[in-house]
């Protein structure tokens, strides 16, 4: 009987000196973050997920964000190459664990890619256009996942780290998105639900065991996922979103 797997990892107590692009840092509360996170893990656990902690990575203040070492999918896991340097080594561990659940590919060099710039809509793959993920890194992907009939789409979007920071899946044909960040046309046949043009970071949600988690602090995209039928559940995450870290960013999500 298959299970769901959220595969997660502690808040490194060096998370001050995560990678920032997109916000200027300020100081990170250790304890507070890791409060929140294991909050969050409960919320995963809450929506019927096997949480499975990777050991922990002291020495690598980013590696909470797991979802942007590898990418499984129902018959494979795709190990990238993330954009910023210091984060390579995070995927060693992963990779150790992820095995005995997929066959594994890698992302090699020259090619970049980070699991938060890949959005995968059924069996297409939108992969962003960002600085941590570039031509090579989307070619080697389609290379990859093509066999297994997936197709990989190249998208554009500005303002924010990942894709996901602005666009993700709540439902298998609707998705919550930052129309200020990314253009709606380039999800041609889905149904969209816009954050309101003020909470940017909503639009970075996780839906898992039938809800929806959302960041806490965004009532007008609560109010509109609430009128459209959603059950939605608040999670804390102010403190990780200080390291450019939203929902998704901390969990690769996927059956066992």
């Amino acid at each position: 009987m298959s299970q769901t797997i959220a595969m997660t990892r502690a808040v490194s107590p060096t998370i001050a000196d995560c990678e920032l692009s997109f916000v200027q840092r300020q100081a990170i509360d250790f304890d507070r973050a890791d409060q929140q996170h294991r909050s969050y893990e409960k919320a995963l656990a809450a929506c019927g997920c096997r949480v499975y902690r990777l050991p922990p990575a002291v020495d690598q203040p980013d590696a909470v964000f797991v979802e942007d070492t590898a990418l499984v999918l129902d018959e494979i896991a795709v190990m990238m190459r993330p954009g910023a340097a210091t984060r390579r080594t995070e995927t060693t561990s992963v990779a150790d664990t992820l095995h005995t659940w997929r066959p594994l590919s890698w992302i090699t060099a020259p090619a970049t890619l980070d699991g938060g710039d890949v959005l995968r809509v059924g069996n297409t793959l939108y992969v962003g256009r960002s600085a941590r993920s570039n031509d090579e890194g989307r070619r080697q992907l389609d290379e990859i996942v093509r066999p297994f009939g997936y197709r990989v789409v190249s998208v554009t979007f500005v303002g924010c780290l990942h894709l996901k920071s602005a666009v993700t899946l709540v439902t298998p044909d609707t998705l919550l998105i930052d129309t200020l960040r990314i253009e709606p046309t380039q999800f041609e046949g889905m149904r969209l639900v816009q954050v309101p043009p003020e909470e940017h970071a909503a639009a970075n949600a996780l839906a898992i065991g039938g809800r929806v988690l959302v960041a806490a602090g965004f009532p007008g995209t609560y109010e509109r996922l609430d009128s459209l039928g959603f059950e939605t559940v608040s999670v804390e995450n102010d403190e990780l979103a200080k390291a450019e870290g939203g929902l998704t960013c901390c969990s690769l999500i996927f059956e066992s």
